[in-house]
């Protein structure tokens, strides 16, 4: 596996020529999830931190933003992150990297804390439990959808996903919330951490950062409701954590479509140390800290996956709000 390192150093030196490669997941699930398709297995996620340890230098986000400033970034630096919350992160990933002597930073949405149910999860896991041969959302404009295998389920969860993730929030759950109705009504599962939970990962070694109260885009709110969704939600996690909450990511995290430059400017004057996007890249000396770039490498074999993180390596940052 090794093959892999003087590749991966030169496009990722140390020191002031540092390059940051910051990895992004949501969820690590028992079982492939033909429904979250891009989620991977428990099985799939231990392969590819086996890869990521044996190729780099793995550090907490904290000190990588911290050494990526400071020009003192080790050769091959990544850091690992996760975004929302779920249970599954305590229970499936974190004994995982525990295991292989990895940290991550574990971003989290507090509304959601104690078992929630984040609304593109309730649209998943309606069109899953729907007893109906048809879901037929007309009346909300989505159009109409056939439920005969999984592949058509996945269709649909997906088309409607696509279709109200970029409403504003109260439009959005409402059209959730009609969506959960059309399928059957079922109550939503739960699954997000607990507050026990959270604080298990944070004993693991593991770090904590903030993402919000209710995961709004935060581009399609007011600059009051943004500025308490960031700031509450650092409030939040300080208070149950104990401790200071100095890392934040944007919900979405699109730069110039989910969140704005006025966003950034909130995130640092609340008193966030960086702060992280998911526009694509390695970060550099010359990166935003308050808009640091963050990647998904989906690819489950070992060949392809470190293609992958190299061209991601090679190519610039992408533009920034």
């Amino acid at each position: 596996m090794t093959v892999w390192r003087l590749p991966l150093s030169v496009f990722s030196p140390g020191g002031r020529r540092g390059r940051l490669t910051i990895l992004i997941f949501h969820r690590v699930l028992p079982q492939h999830d033909p429904l979250n398709p891009d989620e991977p297995s428990a099985q799939e996620f231990e392969r590819r931190m086996q890869w990521v340890r044996a190729w780099f230098n793995v550090l907490p986000l904290s000190d990588a933003a911290q050494r990526l400033a400071d020009g003192t970034l080790p050769p091959r630096a990544l850091t690992i992150t996760f975004d929302d919350g779920y249970a599954d992160n305590r229970e499936v990933a974190a004994p995982i990297l525990h295991r292989l002597g990895l940290m991550a930073t574990f971003f989290i949405a507090t509304g959601y804390l104690g078992g929630g149910c984040m609304w593109n999860d309730r649209v998943i896991e309606a069109v899953r439990s729907c007893d109906a041969s048809r879901l037929d959302l007309s009346v909300l404009g989505l159009g109409s959808f056939a439920l005969d295998d999984t592949a058509c389920r996945r269709h649909a969860a997906t088309e409607v996903l696509k279709a109200i993730k970029h409403l504003e929030p109260p439009a959005r759950q409402t059209a959730t919330d009609a969506v959960v109705h059309a399928a059957g009504g079922r109550p939503a599962p739960a699954l997000m951490m607990s507050v026990d939970q959270l604080r298990e990962l944070r004993m693991l070694g593991m770090h904590v950062g903030a993402h919000t109260i209710t995961h709004p885009i935060l581009a399609r709110t007011t600059e009051a409701e943004a500025l308490h969704e960031i700031a509450a939600g650092k409030e939040q996690l300080e208070a149950l954590m104990g401790e200071p909450v100095n890392l934040f990511a944007y919900p979405n995290g699109v730069p110039g479509a989910d969140y704005l430059p006025e966003h950034v400017r909130m995130v640092r004057e609340v008193g966030f140390n960086a702060a992280v996007s998911t526009a694509w890249g390695a970060a550099s000396a010359a990166s935003d800290r308050f808009q640091l770039p963050r990647f998904t490498p989906w690819d489950r074999s070992r060949w392809r996956f470190g293609v992958r993180l190299l061209a991601n390596l090679s190519r610039p940052a992408a533009a920034l709000a």
